[in-house]
């Protein structure tokens, strides 16, 4: 099971951190990521942090950074400069050999 915490309200520029944890141990060689999806609209990937590399969709390189915490079973998005259009429901999800599973999803609303 993913939990995902952190998201909220935040004005336009501002920043904000989600975290990810899974309830059981993960795999380091376990694929995680972060995907959005803003109202009405289909579920886009953002980040993905592997144990050899990360990547981010253009829409957010510079602006997002991923990390994981091995030890903790944890994966975050820190999300700096944020932007109206980044509004969504974040999702973490984690690719395993068993299998691809998601979290419940978090709201991050940018407005002002």
């Amino acid at each position: 099971q993913l939990v995902e915490s952190g998201g909220g309200l935040v004005q336009p520029g501002g920043s904000l951190g989600l975290s990810c944890t899974a309830s059981g141990s993960i795999s380091r060689t376990a694929l995680m990521g972060w995907y959005r999806q803003p109202p009405g609209m289909q579920r886009d990937y953002i980040a993905h942090a592997s144990i050899t590399d990360t990547g981010y969709a253009d829409s957010v390189k510079g602006r997002f950074t991923i990390s994981r915490d091995y030890g903790k079973n944890t994966m975050y998005l820190q999300m700096n400069s944020l932007k109206p259009e980044d509004t969504a429901v974040y999702y973490c999800h984690v690719r395993t050999i068993y299998g691809d599973f998601w979290g419940q999803g978090t709201q991050v609303t940018v407005s002002s």
